[in-house]
């Protein structure tokens, strides 16, 4: 049996973490930035032990009023100050549960920042090895901060199973209505595409190589619980198994 990872953004307020986490390999918390209190923190971690889902980290800029999606102009000692006490929040809580985190995943702009500028890239690297070296980040392929983590820190390549793709691995900005994908049949079609043939199908259909580890959903999808039901049912037909911790 094959098995594929997929992760998902959580702890972000939504309603149905509790439905979501069952079905997924690992989430990414919120710990204070766009989204996340010491509540919603302890009620995913719990979540997260009791299905044997990795955790990980997902700092933001700090700005809940726009959830993340805008980038903020800050001195870098102060990103840093913030990406820390977010991390240092959700760490403390895992481990106070007996748990622990496996992986750090910037969130929305933060993560596109990342993904572009050199120096935002290292603030979020000197961020994380503040803590454990052997987290590894989840990024984009062909992205700035995979190549400034070389000799710093490992990287997971992450692909967008909800997400429509331009040629130079950026994602459709939210801001057009092609940007994301809700059908689950178009979801699976495209995570297919990515799982199986290493290709990613752009926007203007063009294809792109994709070599992800690991797939992300966006907790807040309306239909996501659908969607995660319908893709574990045709993998199965696939003899692809969802990952779990062993």
């Amino acid at each position: 049996m094959n098995h594929i990872h997929i992760n998902c953004d959580l702890g972000e307020g939504g309603s149905r973490d509790a439905e979501l986490m069952p079905l997924i390999s690992a989430c990414n918390i919120a710990c204070g930035g766009h989204a996340g209190t010491v509540e919603s923190i302890h009620d995913t971690v719990a979540l997260a032990m009791k299905y044997n889902v990795q955790m990980g980290a997902h700092p933001s800029y700090p700005d809940k009023e726009n959830f993340g999606r805008f980038s903020l102009e800050m001195e870098p000692e102060d990103l840093k100050q913030t990406l820390v006490a977010q991390i240092l929040s959700l760490k403390q809580i895992a481990e106070a549960e007996g748990g622990f985190l496996s992986h750090v995943k910037p969130h929305g702009a933060l993560y596109n920042d990342a993904a572009k500028d050199e120096k935002t890239a290292q603030i979020i690297i000197d961020s994380v090895l503040e803590f454990d070296e052997n987290w590894p980040l989840y990024v984009p392929e062909n992205s700035v901060i995979s190549r400034v983590a070389k000799g710093q820190i490992g990287v997971i390549f992450e692909a967008f199973a909800d997400r429509n793709y331009q040629q130079n691995y950026q994602l459709v900005s939210r801001s057009k209505s092609n940007a994301l994908i809700t059908e689950k049949e178009e979801v699976f079609n495209h995570l297919f595409s990515m799982f199986f043939n290493k290709e990613i199908t752009c926007e203007n259909d063009k294809k792109i190589a994709c070599d992800a580890a690991t797939f992300c959903v966006h907790g807040d999808t309306p239909n996501l619980v659908e969607i995660l039901q319908y893709l574990r049912e045709k993998f199965k037909e696939k003899d692809v198994e969802i990952w779990k911790a062993p």
